[in-house]
């Protein structure tokens, strides 16, 4: 019985640790989908919007009897956890994947510029309400998606 329960506890704890594995890679496969993780990040930018609109309307509500607090903290995570996934796909598979360090200097820190405000826009997004920052967040995806895309269309690895 012991052995039983030590084989499931370890299977379990296996089967967790592969869960939270969501990036790409890490490894040099060569298999890369660089429209696939930008528009991705514009679905995490619609629904950091829609959460936002989500908790206003909730924090809104006039009888606060009537208020429903956990649908506020259920949108609020809802809000930190599609942040963090733009910030997962800049840092991890853009920045350390994607812009190369033998760039030409000028080419990697416009990259590196574009990406600094999609996590900085994506940390304030966090921080607040802030409909200028929601705004911006988005405008940064795109910006980003415009200048990387087509720059790299040319430059095929």
């Amino acid at each position: 019985m012991k052995k039983i329960l030590v084989t499931m506890f370890f299977v379990l704890g296996l089967m967790s640790a592969f869960s939270e594995l969501e990036a790409h890679c890490q490894v040099p496969c060569g298999i890369y989908d660089d429209h696939a993780r930008i528009h991705l990040m514009q679905e995490h930018v619609q629904t950091i919007q829609k959460a936002r609109k989500m908790i206003l309307e909730l924090q809104a509500e006039k009888n606060s009897s009537k208020r429903n607090y956990n649908q506020i903290v259920r949108w609020v995570m809802t809000k930190e956890k599609h942040a963090t996934d733009i910030q997962n796909i800049a840092n991890e598979y853009f920045l350390v994947q994607r812009i190369k360090l033998d760039w030409p200097e000028k080419k990697r820190n416009t990259f590196l510029n574009q990406l600094h405000k999609i996590l900085v826009y994506a940390m304030k997004c966090k921080q607040s309400l802030n409909e200028a920052d929601y705004s911006k967040l988005n405008q940064a995806v795109n910006a980003f998606e415009q200048s990387y895309i087509g720059n790299n269309e040319k430059h095929k690895k």
